[in-house]
């Protein structure tokens, strides 16, 4: 998401998950290994958080700090 009001927005519509449970205050806390999973649109994004930030930074080190799950689940299951 590129902006934090649409992260509240879908917050508080319920769309976003926790390590699977439903969060509604945008002020929730993550830490590094959280799963987090975002449902937008069409499509529901699974990212696992590695690490926090030490301050606000350009889009290519913020995209260091967690890594998409979705893909690598999809191909594990079709795989079993």
């Amino acid at each position: 998401m590129k902006h934090r009001s649409t992260a509240s927005e879908l917050i508080e519509a319920g769309h976003i998950r926790i390590n699977r449970a439903k969060i509604h205050k945008p002020s929730h806390v993550i830490k590094p290994s959280d799963i987090l999973t975002i449902a937008m649109h069409d499509d529901v994004r699974v990212i696992r958080v590695l690490a926090e930030a030490d301050r606000r930074g350009p889009a290519p080190e913020a995209r260091l700090l967690y890594e998409e799950l979705k893909t690598e689940m999809s191909t594990q299951n079709l795989g079993a």
